[in-house]
């Protein structure tokens, strides 16, 4: 067994030996068969429903409940970003168990990417992404992570688009806090699975690449000034929920710094950052530090020349 494979056996494993459940929605007959075809020659995934537009999509995850749901954009009477939209309302209402949703997609548009995130996905890929990579990143996001395509993220920090795109109103949640025991880097992190000082050649976004996103709107840490703020009302209430310690956090998220850089910034210990992490996803009903970097563009705490 190679290091992959043990990968995934100890993946399989945690789980009881239960493949993770897959839906796929999609318009078009062919695509769902060649992502079909690909997901369930993989030992510990399976393809349990299809469906041909967000509405039928809906129906089959609310009866299979799977782990994961892979959702197109562009589809007939009910668009994946609506679709997406309504799965995690009623993952908030308790009538289903919250799956992980990856919006794929032939239209490599900012746009997309931005409002898919804001509507609670936990991925945006091109529909020609590598096999391997799609095997990897439905993993990714069962284990609490993010993924993004790579040419998306390279379009965004170079061009700096976050503050600017009208992404809509935020979906509204209740997110657990992170707790001492999970680390809040692996569990909704940017790059969970891309070791302390490593690099990755998948579509995850790394953090050395997001801090690119912005600066800090202050030489230091501890005195992030706000600008021009995008935020409504009930945003607004969020943000000034957050202490001055967890609006720094905050700050620190969006730049990309990992927990551990978080603690040696601030100098606080791995615990420490781990909970404040958590009670900030709380506070801002974010479902992870993806959508804490949006709010915090959002709120003008980073931002171009900032």
């Amino acid at each position: 067994m190679n290091a992959e494979e043990a990968t995934v056996h100890g993946r399989t494993e945690a789980r009881g030996s239960r493949p993770l459940r897959i839906v796929l929605v999609d318009d078009q007959a062919l695509v769902r068969a060649g992502f079909a075809m690909v997901i369930d020659s993989q030992p510990d995934l399976t393809v349990v429903g299809q469906a041909g537009d967000g509405a039928a999509g809906l129906d089959i995850v609310r009866q299979d409940e799977p782990d994961v749901v892979l959702m197109d954009v562009r589809m007939p009477r009910i668009d994946g970003i609506e679709a997406t939209q309504r799965i995690l309302a009623l993952a908030d209402e308790g009538t289903i168990r919250p799956p992980k949703i990856i919006v794929l997609t032939t239209f490599d548009d900012d746009d997309y990417a931005l409002r898919a995130l804001r509507a609670g996905a936990s991925g945006f890929l091109l529909k020609d992404t590598l096999p391997e990579v799609l095997l990897e990143s439905i993993r990714t996001v069962v284990d609490g992570g993010a993924v993004i395509a790579p040419t998306t993220t390279k379009r965004l920090l170079e061009t700096r688009l976050l503050p600017h795109l009208d992404v809509g109103d935020p979906p509204h949640s209740d997110p657990q806090p992170a707790t001492p025991e999970t680390d809040a880097t692996s569990a909704g992190g940017v790059a969970p699975t891309l070791p302390e000082g490593g690099e990755s050649a998948s579509s995850e976004v790394s953090a050395s690449a997001l801090s690119e996103l912005g600066t800090l709107s202050t030489a230091g840490a501890d005195a992030p000034r706000a600008g021009a703020s995008r935020l409504d009302a009930a945003d607004m209430r969020r943000l000034e929920s957050l202490t001055q310690r967890e609006t720094e956090v905050l700050v620190l998220i969006a730049t990309g710094l990992s927990n551990t850089e978080i603690g040696e910034r601030l100098f606080l210990a791995q615990p420490t950052v781990k909970t404040h992490v958590g009670r900030i996803l709380m506070k801002l009903a974010a479902r992870d530090r993806v959508q804490a970097v949006v709010f915090a563009y959002e709120a003008g705490l980073v931002g171009p020349g900032r």
